[in-house]
């Protein structure tokens, strides 16, 4: 079994940040894998189903971003899954728009999410997919960037971003992280490119 977890905010009024990218990248992989996230317990939506011939939980906090951890530590409890069976996807600020990283272990590099992560699980041994959303304007300060919704220049090119996301998770369960990253860490941003 391995957990999925994308990061976001809950609420009408979050949805579309930046933000919540995460959230987005799960729902399409529930969606291309027929698994209803309708299922409500320890502050968290999830569903559970299988994803290529593996078993999957796939989860959004329903705390705020700053107290993922909370939710995201009764989950993995839940699932009786370590650390080496959970995988957070959420929004980079270091990378540009549309560029996949994955990341396995290492420090919260200022994701207030992760970093709630990192302390409620006791540890940081955990691989993460991070979605570039770029970087804020001169002079714009990050906490507002990210709760903000993507502009009209991104907001053409969010579905192929998210979509991309998802099939990079897919590759990553069926084939393994080395594939995942050869395939879809160095591709370029925006532009759609066949993996």
């Amino acid at each position: 079994m391995k957990v999925l977890v994308g990061l976001g905010n809950p609420g009408v009024h979050y949805q579309r940040n930046r933000h919540n990218v995460g959230f987005r990248v799960v729902e399409r992989l529930a969606e291309a894998n027929h698994i209803l996230i309708s299922m409500k317990r320890f502050r968290t939506l999830y569903g559970t189903g299988k994803i290529d011939s593996l078993e999957a939980a796939l989860t959004k906090p329903l705390t705020f971003m700053n107290r993922s951890g909370e939710a995201v530590k009764k989950m993995v409890d839940f699932f009786h899954v370590g650390m080496e069976d959970l995988i957070v996807i959420h929004d980079d600020l270091d990378l540009p728009l549309g560029r996949l990283r994955f990341k396995q272990r290492g420090e919260a590099g200022g994701h207030q999410g992760v970093r709630s992560i990192i302390e409620s699980i006791g540890g940081n041994n955990f691989l993460r997919l991070k979605v570039g959303i770029g970087r804020p304007p001169k002079g714009m300060d990050p906490a507002g960037y990210v709760l903000n919704d993507f502009d009209e220049i991104e907001q053409p090119h969010l579905d192929e971003i998210v979509s991309r996301a998802a099939e990079a998770l897919t590759v990553l369960l069926s084939e393994g992280l080395q594939i995942a990253m050869n395939r879809y860490q160095k591709k370029a941003t925006l532009l759609s490119q066949s993996p």
